[in-house]
């Protein structure tokens, strides 16, 4: 027996065990996180004042953009943990803090029950809830990007976005069984929305069990530097203004093709709440299974032009597929649309975690790649749904695909300056 090839053989074994739990317990933190959008339609009405729909969604997607303000905090804190402690440490503990969020926002009383306090205690939820997931993102990129192979980096680590849209995705999955097996959409409106919430925090408490025997990797057992801090930080500006402009246009367009889809088939195009879930749904589906294809893509042919690629078709045709978009009353026109829409941001969203972690030496890794990009994606990402519902708002919807258009065109600039780290990877010198 080949005593070189068992080894080998074990240690992919290994590494494929770990990336698949770590994949798992991020997809139970984005299904705690993207729920809240997915059912926001039904539960407006119970955390705030009677009237109408636009105000309803309004406030409810502003509670949604201010749980991005913690994710900033989060990602320092549990970056900061992740580099000092371990990223198994640091994912563990935060799969626990979105249990108790998810538990909270099922558990709270409605508006017409105790008043005031209902979105005050939602928005407390949902902070825990940035929280949580600030310090998720920078640590599981992190982990994934380390725990592959050099030469198949790509591939593995875009299972991170394959369990962020898998998050959502069984979000919306959730949403269709309740609404076409098990509950009327009174029953849905009244109590049923809350359902989720718990099996949220149920998912939660499995993932916390499968983080605690989790493989730390290699690189990080092997740093002898311990000293991650915003200080260690700041001494990588050019990476940090790297992540910064590379996230800005593709998380404005990963929230608009995503979680605000379904409120857009709504609220614009005229579609009814079932059909809008069941065509984000079956999207999102395909866009999960493009991930993997593309990150992989990416190993062969480099990070940067699949970059350059989202930047060129996101800045040409965000303008004219939503416009196309606001105009259709077919569902498999709408599906198209947004097919096409989510094919391009996956130029983005499939490699933009490896990037990121190419780019840090490991003792700040986890930091480099959290904090940057959460502050980003608290600006851009998180407020791009309410962005979009205040421009209807006003009447003018329209700017909000120059909105989105414009982000895309200032990342391209940075991708297109910016080197391949596919070849200059710092994990490489690990």
């Amino acid at each position: 027996m080949d005593i070189s090839a068992t080894s080998d053989a074990q240690d992919m074994r290994r590494r494929i065990k770990a990336i698949l739990v770590g994949s798992s317990g991020n997809l139970v933190e984005w299904y705690d996180f993207y729920v809240y959008a997915a059912f926001s339609l039904y539960f407006a009405h119970a955390f705030f004042p009677a009237g109408d729909r636009t105000a309803q969604l309004l406030a409810t997607a502003g509670i949604f953009a201010v749980g991005f303000l913690m994710r900033p905090l989060g990602a320092w804190a549990f970056g900061r943990l992740a580099d000092r402690s371990g990223r198994r440490v640091a994912l563990t503990a935060s799969v626990l803090l979105m249990c108790f969020g998810s538990a909270l926002i099922a558990l709270t009383p409605t508006y017409q029950t105790i008043g005031v306090a209902a979105p005050v205690i939602l928005l407390v939820a949902r902070l825990i809830q940035g929280l949580s997931l600030g310090g998720e993102y920078g640590t599981s990129a992190t982990y994934l990007s380390e725990m592959a192979t050099r030469d198949r980096r790509g591939f593995y680590s875009s299972f991170q976005y394959v369990t962020l849209i898998g998050g959502q995705l069984t979000a919306m999955l959730v949403l269709i069984v309740l609404q076409k097996l098990v509950l009327t959409e009174a029953e849905l409106d009244a109590w049923g929305w809350r359902i989720p919430f718990f099996i949220g925090a149920l998912l939660a408490v499995v993932a916390y069990r499968m983080r605690r025997d989790m493989h730390e990797t290699e690189a990080f057992v092997r740093e002898t530097r311990r000293n991650s801090s915003l200080r260690t930080l700041m001494e990588h500006p050019r990476e940090i203004a790297i992540v910064v402009g590379l996230t800005m246009g593709g998380t404005v367009a990963f929230y608009t093709f995503t979680t605000y889809m379904q409120k857009f088939l709504v609220n614009t195009s005229g579609f009814d709440k079932e059909t809008a879930t069941t065509i984000s749904a079956s999207a999102l589906f395909i866009y999960m299974c493009l991930q993997p294809a593309v990150g992989a893509l990416s190993d062969r042919v480099g990070r940067r032009p699949i970059l350059i690629a989202f930047g060129v078709l996101g800045t040409i045709s965000t303008i004219p597929l939503l416009t196309a978009l606001e105009a259709t009353r077919d569902p498999w026109v709408a599906f198209a649309i947004i097919m096409c829409g989510l094919v391009i941001v996956s130029g983005y969203t499939a490699i933009n975690a490896v990037v990121k972690a190419e780019l840090f030496p490991t003792h700040v890794r986890a930091l480099g790649v959290g904090l940057p990009f959460a502050i980003t994606v608290a600006l851009f990402g998180g407020t791009a749904e309410y962005i979009g519902l205040w421009f209807k708002s006003i009447g003018h919807e329209t700017y909000f695909y120059w909105y989105i258009t414009i982000c895309i065109a200032v990342s391209l600039l940075v991708y297109a300056g910016m080197r391949d780290t596919r070849d200059a990877s710092a994990i490489n010198s690990d």
